[in-house]
C-alpha cells in the first residue's frame, strides 16, 4: 500500500510538472523544464542516498513543483528580491505538494514534514534536510552549471560555487568530486575550491 501510494504521488507530482510551458534539453530531447528537474532530483537522490525515506523521496521530487507559476521577474532585481522570491517559492512548493499528498491519503504530519524540508528548516542539523540540500547542489553542478556559466563571468561563478560548497556536507563534497563534469566546469570547480 505505502509503496503504491508513494509511486502514485510521485507520478502526480510529475503530472503537475509536465504542464510546464518551459522546455529543457535532455540529451537532444526537449522536455518540460520542471518535470525534468524533478526526475533528475530523484535519480540523483537514488544514487546519493539509496536508503532514502519516503519523505525524502517526496521532497526531492517536488522541490520545484510548478515553479513557473511564480516567475523571478515578479520580484525586484538584486539579492533582496532574489531571496524573497526563493522564500515564497519554497512555501508555494510546499502548498502545492501538500494538496497532492492529501489527495493521496498522506497525514498532516507527513505533509508538514515535506513543507519543512522544502524551506530547509534546520539545515545542517537535520540529516534529511541536509541530504536534500546536497542533492539539490549535486543536480545543479551536474546538469545546470554549464548553462549557468554561459550567462555569468568567472568571478560570479566562483562566488556561486563557493556558496554552493558551503551548503553541502562532507558526503556531498565527496559525491560532487565524482561528478562527470565537462573539463571546463571541472576546472572551474577546482579553482573555486582553491581560492
Amino acid at each position: 500500500m505505502t509503496d503504491n501510494r508513494l509511486q502514485d504521488t510521485l507520478a502526480a507530482f510529475d503530472a503537475a510538472n509536465a504542464e510546464d510551458p518551459n522546455q529543457s534539453d535532455d540529451q537532444g530531447t526537449l522536455r518540460p523544464k520542471e518535470w525534468l528537474y524533478g526526475r533528475r532530483m530523484s535519480e540523483t537522490l537514488a544514487a546519493f542516498r539509496p536508503e532514502a525515506t519516503e519523505a525524502l523521496q517526496l521532497a526531492a521530487r517536488c522541490q520545484h513543483i510548478r515553479r513557473w507559476e511564480i516567475p523571478r521577474s515578479d520580484y525586484p532585481l538584486g539579492r533582496t528580491g532574489y531571496k524573497k522570491w526563493r522564500s515564497q517559492l519554497a512555501l508555494f512548493h510546499g502548498e502545492v505538494a501538500g494538496k497532492i499528498m492529501a489527495e493521496h491519503g498522506y497525514e498532516a504530519d507527513t505533509i508538514q514534514r515535506i513543507k519543512d524540508m522544502l524551506i530547509k528548516r534546520h539545515l545542517k542539523r537535520d540529516p534529511e534536510v541536509q541530504a536534500l540540500e546536497d542533492v539539490t547542489c549535486l543536480v545543479f553542478l551536474r546538469f545546470y552549471l554549464d548553462d549557468f556559466a554561459q550567462k555569468h563571468d568567472d568571478e560570479k561563478l566562483i562566488d556561486i560555487l563557493q556558496k554552493t560548497w558551503k551548503k553541502m556536507s562532507e558526503e556531498g563534497h565527496a559525491a560532487a568530486l565524482q561528478l562527470p563534469l565537462p573539463p571546463e566546469m571541472g576546472a572551474l570547480v577546482e579553482r573555486a575550491l582553491s581560492e
